[in-house]
């Protein structure tokens, strides 16, 4: 019967059985000798038609639905696919269609076609063809554009000009072929119109995303590229692929601030933060590992944007000191080991074989340089380093230093990181002396002992150290370093090494040691973030590899990290080229093909079997007498053929890369790819006494064995013979499983110029590195793909609630379909597949925002009457606990009264007895008092003649009768006085709270009256000794030996000023008053000076008295007791007139002794004068 498009069909189609089918003979027949494959793609599971495609009409099956009929002609769709074949212009290289079945590859392909037969009801065969990678060349979407429209409207276009440079212009005319074009310079040149593309307008300018360019060509993108690379914009978007153009500078692009902005989705623009967020959020949303794969040329900046990566996944951890700050730490330790400086990248990802070798201009890893330069003292004795330039590993290359780089300074960051995650003393230790012992391995040197070139190891201090640090004896590493021994049957024989055997001996020795080493450092680093961790399973892997390398001179390591490159390549090209347009494909969808360039050619090239150049590399390495050159000569035999194998002359041979054509130079290819580590040196090894050694050793020896087991050797001695070209390959194949299961997130770092200089743009090398890496046709391919995808079973669960139609069939195809007519989506805009739902970018937003808006809308109701019902509940919970509460409290108010009923009765007897005794008390004393007054009353009458103190008698009788009411008074008074008390109590706490107060400032004043008599004490000692100078002098003056002789005259201004009986102004002897003599021959004279004696003198006796009255007052002021009230003692007044009698008397003191100054001085002047003139006189005659 024919099969129809029944919705309600769940039995398997047959187009699933015919594929199931290809898939177990694919597994069949799939080679033995292969790496463990990666999982297969799931196969298209096609269970019924898309809407607007039917199935060919002979395609049957048979009643009872097992076998069946499948004829779609292979000839007439190979024939379909055939007419879309061809060159078109702008096209980045047609796809290589032809595969191999003997190509070793991570990846399970299908075979291109597979024929089998298929048995039906009716005794009919059927061959069924099955293509799986026909490519399809299509119109580049670059010749959609109308060129022409373009020329007529003379419109801005891109021009090639001769040189290859794009320049942009405006049509100015044209004729025939040709079109005269006016350049942005002012410059017209002719060009062809083949040679013109649209440009974009200028709204397009420097968009974020490439495919919002109207015009998709390469000008265009290499312009957009510049114009955001000119205002520092270093990201920009290519469809699902993230731009980066190392700036070579920093750029305020980073931080928290950011962080949370990308957090929050508020940040539109591209950017690291927001690839890694992408990563997360996919990860958390459909559990699924996910990768972040950084890719580019070395130098493009691959390690800085991982850091960017690990930087925003570290804060989405919420941890400053946790497991992420540990993460974020192990940066410094893994560049230290892992990377160096080459002549293109000051911080590049290496080969572990420069250790023993480098270029000029080149260093080894940064850790030698920074161990050698910030160790300190004590670790440079213990491990016996040096500077570095006193190393033959480090001095090779003559470039010991990195501009703008302090070793120093890293090694002290290396060792916070080291302790941030938790890598003990004892282990750093050990670390450093591995590479202290790797770098005294440089320096043994050998000498030639024969004719035959053959070595013995020259014993010094390299060997010492070296031994030392690796705790051997010293004599076996010689012996180890120049001998190898050989198994004859049963005995072994030692063979001395020539020269470069022993030289390649110990370079494989500390090779092995350093690349041991960072094996062992990673694997502690990860057991260190392990312990204590909560794992869920899921991660996130963030790759940055050494990028693509050509040099002046490439050799094997060039080759091998260009190998890496071209299966990362691979990888993209995989699943953003290849498997999308097979999905689609697959699934029925009508698709265009989008060529892109395919390196599967260079891949087959390098690890085809057994005719790849790994294979044939490993054959010469096994042959003696192989040299290099025969090496090349077996490749130019062999793969000739190869497109992308070309021979030179001599020993060199290029290869065509996707990043372009390198010349490899072949000398040293056979040694570096044994890796000659003979079984000497591993049990040297083994027989150290360092712990890291011995465990370096049993590895290797544990690996060998299980591939002794494995492959069938002969013995654990030959596992030597694994080529390090294989041993590559293999890791090489282990990441690309690792990768495969991972949803992928693609980064390329783009170099804008090859002098590592910021604002340096150069279109040629951007452009080159765009073609190379596929981004171009990545933007094609989401441009005019189906970006979002979803089964119809996920679709339909999804957004079939959204139909208003209930009736409408609830199989997951239809509800697709009919969500889609429902909100008008254009036939355009969407495709149905056989198994899924393809929508152009922007469709599924109406959906799901409708989707949004019905849940909050369900949710509003849900909470209302959610709302509603806890309201209800709660109110019936209310009622009830109110009623539970009423019961209890009335019990417990019944309890109460019960006791307190009980109380009474039980105490009512004991008060009643109380009561009686009181009654009784009462009237004893009542009748007491009755009696005395009975008495007195009867004495009255015996005696009546007692009239004189009747009135006495009669107080006392009124006494007795107000005997009760004065009780009562004294209990009053007694209350009285006990309030009277309290009033007292307070007032003598206030009392108390004053007397301190006043005791307080009794202090205060004590010591402002202290300073003030110190002040006064200084004052009058000033003026005192003002006065005991000038009586000096006028007692010298008086008492002088002859008349006429003047001995001392001072000048006035030496004498000080009025002011010296200021406080402070004057020391005892700052200055001495002038001397005058008060000896001449006349009256008048010796009465001023007997008058001005006896005003001296009576200064000086005013003086004396006025201290003593201050003394006195002052001491009057003190002596007061602090006890004494405010009224009678005011102590600050008292204070103030003191002060101001003595400012009185002591301006008026002042007046009296200027006046006494000026006559003094007035009488030493005339004395002068007579004197001079009388000399003057004497000697005239």
């Amino acid at each position: 019967m024919m099969l129809s498009a029944s919705p309600s069909m769940i039995v398997r189609s047959s187009l699933e059985e015919m594929l199931d089918s290809l898939r177990r003979r694919d597994e069949d027949e799939k080679p033995k000798d292969l790496p463990p494959a990666l999982p297969a793609r799931p196969t298209s599971r096609g269970r019924l038609p898309p809407a607007r495609r039917s199935l060919p009409t002979n395609f049957k099956v048979d009643s009872d639905g097992g076998t069946q009929e499948c004829l779609p002609s292979g000839k007439e769709e190979a024939k379909r696919k055939e007419k879309d074949l061809g060159v078109r212009r702008n096209s980045f290289g047609s796809k290589k269609t032809k595969r191999e079945q003997n190509i070793e590859s991570p990846y399970v392909f299908p075979p291109e076609e597979t024929k089998i037969q298929l048995t039906g009801g009716s005794d009919q065969a059927a061959t069924v063809t099955s293509s799986s990678a026909l490519p399809s060349r299509v119109r580049d979407l670059d010749c959609d554009d109308n060129i022409i429209y373009f020329i007529k409207k003379k419109l801005r276009v891109w021009c090639r000009l001769p040189s290859g440079q794009w320049e942009s212009g405006v049509i100015q005319s044209t004729s025939g072929e040709c079109a005269f074009v006016s350049l942005s310079n002012g410059n017209v040149v002719k060009v062809s119109t083949v040679e013109l593309l649209p440009a974009n307008p200028d709204i397009l300018e420097g968009v974020d995303d490439l495919i919002q360019l109207s015009y998709l060509n390469e000008p265009s993108v290499l312009y957009n590229l510049q114009c955001r690379y000119s205002k520092d914009i270093i990201y920009s978007k290519a469809g699902p692929v993230l731009i980066a153009v190392n700036p070579f500078k920093s750029i305020q692009m980073y931080g928290d601030d950011l962080i949370a902005a990308c957090r929050q989705k508020l940040l539109d623009s591209p950017h690291v933060y927001a690839i890694a967020d992408a990563a997360y959020n996919e990860m958390m949303r459909e559990e699924v590992n996910q990768s972040i794969i950084i890719s580019g040329e070395s130098g493009a900046g691959k390690t800085e944007t991982a850091k960017v990566a690990m930087q925003y996944l570290a804060a989405l951890g919420c941890g400053s000191f946790g497991i992420e700050h540990e993460i974020l730490h192990t940066n410094y330790i893994l560049e230290a080991f892992g990377n160096a400086k080459t002549s293109r990248n000051d911080n590049s990802s290496r080969f572990k074989s420069r250790v023993v070798q480098l270029a000029d201009g080149e260093r080894s890893y940064h850790i030698f340089y920074q161990l050698c330069a910030g160790a300190s003292t004590n670790l440079k004795e213990r491990l016996n380093l040096r500077i570095a330039s006193e190393f033959k590993y480090l001095n090779q290359s003559g470039c010991l230093a990195v501009d703008g780089t302090d070793d120093a300074q890293k090694f002290c960051k290396l060792m916070e990181a080291l302790d941030i995650v938790h890598i003990c003393k004892e282990d750093q230790e050990h670390a450093f002396s591995m590479l202290a012992a790797v770098l005294w391995l440089g320096n043994i040197s050998f000498q030639v002992t024969d004719n035959e070139n053959h070595v013995e190891v020259l014993a010094d201090e390299a060997v010492t150290h070296a031994a030392r640090l690796m705790r051997c004896n010293p004599d076996e590493l010689m012996l180890a370093l120049s001998t190898h021994k050989i198994q004859a049957g049963k005995d072994r024989i030692a063979k001395t090494l020539t020269l470069q055997q022993a030289i390649d001996t110990r370079d494989a020795l500390a090779k092995f040691i350093y690349a041991s080493l960072f094996d062992w450092l990673v694997e502690q680093i990860n057991k260190s973030l392990e312990v204590g961790k909560r794992r869920t399973g899921r991660s996130i892997s963030i790759l940055d590899i050494y990028g693509f390398e050509s040099f002046q001179k490439n050799s094997f390591e060039q080759m091998c990290i260009n190998y890496a490159n071209e299966r990362l390549q691979q990888h993209f090209n995989r699943h953003l080229l290849k498997l999308e347009q097979e999905d689609y494909e697959l699934d029925g969808v009508d698709w265009t093909k989008v060529d892109f360039e395919d390196n599967q050619e260079c891949l087959n090239l390098i690890e085809k079997k057994p005719l790849g150049l790994l294979s044939l590399l490993d054959e010469e390495s096994n042959f003696p007498k192989a040299n290099d050159l025969t090496f090349v000569n077996k490749l130019k035999q062999h793969l000739s053929s190869n497109p992308c194998l070309k021979g030179e002359r001599g020993s060199a041979f290029s290869i065509r890369h996707y990043a372009g054509e390198v010349l490899y130079d072949t000398n040293g290819f056979l040694e570096k790819n044994r890796d000659p580590l003979h079984t000497d040196s591993i049990q040297l090894l083994s027989s150290c006494r360092s712990e890291l050694l011995q465990l370096f050793a049993s590895k290797m020896l544990n690996q060998s064995q299980k591939q002794a087991t494995s492959v069938g050797h002969m013995g654990v001695l030959d596992f030597q013979k694994q080529s390090v070209g294989t041993k590559f390959k293999g890791q090489l194949f282990k990441l690309m499983h690792q990768l495969e299961s991972t949803t992928p997130h693609f980064i390329r770092c783009i170099k804008p110029n090859n002098k590592q200089l910021p604002g340096i743009y150069e279109a040629d090398l951007v452009l080159q590195q765009l073609r190379c890496c596929g981004v171009l046709e990545a933007v094609r391919i989401s441009r005019s793909g189906y970006p979002t995808r979803m089964k119809h079973q996920e679709f339909a669960k999804r957004y079939g609630f959204l139909l208003l139609d209930a009736s409408a069939s609830r199989d997951p195809l239809s509800v697709s379909i009919a969500v889609l007519q429902q909100f008008n989506i254009l036939p355009e805009m969407y495709q149905i597949g056989y198994t899924k739902v393809y929508l152009r970018t922007g469709q599924i937003g109406a959906v799901e925002d409708r989707r949004k808006q019905i849940l909050q809308g369900v949710l509003g109701v849900q909470k209302y009457f959610r709302g509603y019902k806890a309201r209800c509940y709660f109110h019936e919970l209310k009622k009830g606990a109110e009623t539970l509460q009423s019961y209890i409290r009335g019990e417990n108010i019944r309890r109460k009264s019960n006791i307190v009923v009980k109380w009474r009765t039980s105490g009512a007897s004991k008060t009643l007895n109380e009561l009686q005794g009181v009654i009784y008390l009462q009237s004893v004393i009542r009748g007491s008092l009755v009696r005395r007054r009975f008495k007195g009353m009867r004495n009255l009458k015996v005696h009546p003649e007692n009239v004189k103190p009747k009135q006495k008698h009669g107080r006392k009788i009124s006494e007795v009768k107000e005997l009760p009411s004065s009780l009562v008074e004294l209990q009053w008074r007694v209350l009285k006085a006990e309030s009277t008390l309290e009033q007292k109590e307070e007032e003598n706490a206030a009392l108390r709270e004053q007397l301190q107060q006043y005791e307080t400032r009794w202090s205060e004043y004590e010591a402002k009256m202290k300073s003030m008599e110190e002040m006064w004490q200084k004052q009058m000692a000033s003026l005192q000794m003002s006065l005991a100078a000038a009586r000096k002098s006028l007692a010298v003056d008086n008492t002088a030996g002859q008349p006429g002789r003047f001995d001392a005259v001072s000048s006035p201004h030496y004498y000080d000023s009025e002011d010296a009986t200021s406080m402070g102004s004057r020391t005892p002897g700052a200055s001495t008053p002038a001397k005058f003599s008060s000896s001449t021959h006349e009256v008048g004279a010796g009465r001023d000076t007997n008058g001005t004696l006896s005003a001296v003198s009576n200064l000086v006796k005013e003086f004396e008295q006025q201290r003593q009255t201050f003394d006195d007052d002052a001491k009057a002021l003190t002596v007061v007791k602090p006890g004494q009230s405010a009224a009678n003692v005011n102590s600050d007044e008292e204070l103030r007139k003191l002060k101001l009698r003595f400012e009185m008397w002591k301006k008026e003191y002042k007046v009296r002794l200027r006046e006494t100054k000026a006559k003094l001085h007035k009488l030493g002047h005339s004395e002068f004068r007579r004197k001079w003139w009388g000399k003057l006189s004497s000697r005239a005659s």
